[in-house]
């Protein structure tokens, strides 16, 4: 234990705390999707909101039918599911599962 002396609004109180000891956590974080400056071809799909990548629930080269799931974006605690707003084939895929995307951000490209 160890004592600590902390001011408050002018008022000094003793706090006593238990010794915390170091440790190691080991946490996987996905890799970077890096963006280049390059004129896309095709639809774009964006995020509506920031939020984190749940599910991508399509391949590259997929054939997508108008209104199909192309992934599920988690905001504020709620699932959204980003849908195909075109019949096409997924021509590039700008995402990985557990990444978080800022609002408008390109996820899909579809053509």
């Amino acid at each position: 234990m160890k004592l600590y002396k902390i001011k408050v609004n002018g008022k000094v109180y003793e706090v006593e705390l238990e010794s915390v000891s170091e440790s190691q956590a080991r946490i996987d974080v996905p890799k970077p999707v890096h963006s280049a400056s390059v004129t896309i071809e095709g639809t774009k799909v964006v995020a509506p909101m920031q939020g984190q990548i749940v599910k991508v629930a399509v391949a590259l080269g997929a054939m997508v039918a108008k209104g199909a799931v192309l992934a599920v974006l988690e905001a504020m605690k709620l699932e959204n599911e980003i849908l195909a707003p075109v019949t096409g084939t997924v021509k590039e895929i700008l995402v990985a599962k557990n990444q978080t995307v800022d609002a408008q951000q390109l996820l899909f490209v579809l053509g």
